[in-house]
Order: C-alpha cells, then structure tokens, then sequence
C-alpha cells in the first residue's frame, strides 16, 4: 500500500519516470487528475484551477510550511474572497492527496505531495534534479520544441519556482533532507531511475 511522491526539476522527466514506475509497480499515476478532482469539489472549471496554480503569488503562497488540515472552509463569499479561495484551494488539494496516498499504491506527481503526506510511514519520497542544458534538451525532444521554447519554458519554470520558495522564506529549495532519494537525472537514465525507485519501494 506504498505511495511514491514525486517532486522534480522542470524539464528532468518527472512525468515520464512517473509513468514508469506506475507501470512497472502496477500503481495508478496521478497528475493533472488532482486538478480535476480540486475542480470538481470546489465546483468551479478545471481551466480555473490550472490558472490558479500557475499564478505564484497567490495559491501556493503558504502551502509548504502548512503541515495539518485545518478543515474546509465555506465557500461562501467575503470581503477577502481571494485568500477564502486560496485557503479552500490549499484545503482540498492536501484533502485529495490524503486521500490518495489512505488508498495507496498511487505515484503522485508533485503539487505539494511531499509535505502534505510527511507523516505517512509509507511514502516515499523522491527529488529529481538535472543541470539546465540537459532539462531543455529533454524539452525539445520529449516535447518536439524548438531550443527557444524549450529554453524558455524551463526559464519561466524556474523563475516561478525560485518565486515561489522565496516567499516561503526557503533559502535552499532543493534541500535533500525531506527525500528518500535524490536522482540526477544528468547522471541516470531514465530506465535505471525507474529500477532504482521500484527497488527502493520494494
């Protein structure tokens, strides 16, 4: 009933090693779906919601250092309906992955997994990493981009991420301590990322 969380490096195949692992472990792979299930019990478009997450000065604000559920809020409007919203975002996407990983046998992708689920015994926790030129070469070729789009997405990428963690008052953002495994991707091909994770969980 293990759970594998996956946080990575833009452009360093979280996704594709995700993919893997499920396959391999016969594990159900989770990513974009927590988004559906955000929208559908917050009752509002799927569209909405990835908007949200792309905007780092607002959902994701204080999601990291926020360790404990504090219940979902109403949904009712007020005078500060921006931070309800954020507030009801952060409360239903830790409530989905809870209930993700109490189901277990999943690999989450990202979006807080790793510290949402830190009191799990049972999650493993896994960083991805990968110099720069290696992360926009496996966007051009992975994703059929020219070098500039490539180039560009892991830029911004980057930008919100760096953003993102600043304001958690985060000074290393790519601290090891939390993770069972650390994989540069520059070093480790994507078949031997995908055994060493499945030897790990198993």
């Amino acid at each position: 009933m293990a759970v594998i969380s996956i946080s990575r490096h833009f452009g360093s195949g979280g996704k594709t090693l995700g993919e893997m692992v499920a396959k391999k472990l016969n594990y159900t792979f989770v990513d974009n779906e927590v988004i559906q299930l955000v929208s559908i019990e917050a009752k509002v478009s799927a569209a909405s919601i990835d908007s949200h997450e792309m905007d780092t000065r607002g959902i994701f604000k204080r999601f990291v250092s926020k360790v404990t559920s504090k219940g979902l809020r109403s949904l009712t409007p007020s005078s500060d309906e921006e931070i309800i919203e954020e507030e009801i975002y952060v409360d239903l996407l830790e409530k989905i992955i809870r209930d993700i990983a109490d189901e277990g046998n999943a690999v989450i992708m990202g979006r807080g997994s790793q510290y949402f689920l830190k009191d799990y015994d049972d999650v493993y926790r896994i960083l991805m990493v990968a110099n720069r030129e290696d992360r926009v070469k496996f966007m051009e070729k992975k994703y059929n981009l020219s070098r500039r789009d490539a180039a560009k997405a892991v830029n911004i990428d980057d930008l919100k991420r760096a953003n993102l963690y600043r304001r958690l008052g985060k000074t290393d953002y790519d601290d090891h301590n939390p993770y069972h495994l650390v994989l540069n991707m520059s070093k480790v091909d994507m078949d031997k990322a995908c055994e060493l994770v499945c030897e790990l969980v198993e």
